[in-house]
């Protein structure tokens, strides 16, 4: 049973002005830490052996002692960005297999939030959800309708469990994020969503962040608790969130890459850039000048545990 759906409190009155942390770059940490082999990016695949899961659970327990530590609550999302049908089937997952994986991803996290979630740190179960195709380029769209339809499958699956909501993440262009939107909308099931940026601060279809998410709200009658911006660095976007911009209020969460790198570098690379854990802090502490309504932090491709316990003392200087 899921005890925050109906009042997800990074977003509530009772934890205003109190950012809520988030978990960091898995799939990069996997892949490059630990020297785990990812087809596809797919961190769900661990899901089906002891030994995965056991490196999962380490993975979010790290992130969740840092909110224990700074007293402030945690969003936590099931390693299922890839766990879509596309995707799925690349790696042999039917659609009942992947509905499995989906609800044990959740089922991990719950067990987890039973045994450490405290008062002060409450613990959101967040059902994560990736793009259809590529999440750097833009090349392959489905309308909103199509999108609609895809995705439902995924959520619905989350709405049967403990999650307290879906997100989704490394949207590159609008119709996709509207589709999402509305199957979530179907399933009563609150979202968040998160556009990917170039590093002109432009979404890859070329849309700007406020067309995308003027567009994706007109779309539903605002139906998202909230947008995010994911795997693009500070640098890429913060000239872009202008102070006049209605739509700046409607940001809620940054979980930002390490690196200044293009997304075309980043496909390209072999090797891991970490960026300055310091430097990536300080740049969150100057976004949350931009964003009056900032209530999320974490990582994305690049950061570790160590990027996010730096965000948090850059926001939270009592608990460093």
């Amino acid at each position: 049973m899921s005890p925050y759906r109906h009042a997800l409190p990074q977003i509530h009155s009772d934890f205003s002005g109190r950012a809520f942390l988030a978990d960091s770059g898995l799939e990069t940490t996997l892949v490059f830490h630990d020297g785990v082999d990812l087809p596809y990016f797919a961190a769900f695949v661990l899901l089906d052996s002891e030994a995965g899961r056991e490196r999962l659970r380490r993975y979010y327990a790290e992130h969740i002692a840092l909110a224990l530590e700074a007293e402030t609550g945690i969003v936590l999302e099931t390693p299922t960005w890839r766990a879509n049908p596309d995707w799925g089937a690349r790696l042999g997952y039917d659609a009942a297999r992947l509905a499995a994986v989906n609800a044990r991803a959740v089922a991990e996290l719950a067990d987890l939030r039973a045994r450490l979630e405290t008062p002060a740190s409450p613990i959101v179960i967040s059902g994560n959800l990736g793009p259809r195709g590529d999440g750097y380029r833009a090349d392959a769209r489905m309308t909103a309708a199509r999108a609609r339809a895809y995705h439902a499958a995924q959520i619905d699956t989350f709405a049967d469990t403990a999650a307290d909501m879906v997100a989704v993440f490394t949207m590159n262009y609008v119709e996709e994020a509207i589709g999402v939107t509305r199957a979530a909308a179907d399933a009563d099931m609150p979202v968040a969503v998160s556009f990917t940026l170039e590093t002109d601060g432009r979404l890859p279809s070329g849309m700007t962040l406020g067309e995308a998410i003027d567009a994706c709200d007109d779309a539903s009658a605002g139906y998202p608790a909230y947008y995010m911006i994911n795997c693009a660095h500070p640098s890429h976007f913060a000239h872009r969130l202008d102070e006049s911009a209605s739509w700046r209020r409607r940001v809620r969460g940054v979980r930002a890459n390490a690196s200044r790198r293009s997304h075309a570098e980043l496909d390209e690379a072999t090797e891991l850039d970490m960026g300055d854990p310091g430097e990536l802090a300080r740049d969150y502490r100057t976004l949350a000048g931009f964003l009056p309504g900032l209530a999320v932090v974490g990582g994305c491709c690049g950061t570790d545990h160590r990027h996010v316990a730096a965000i948090r003392d850059s926001l939270m200087p009592r608990a460093a």
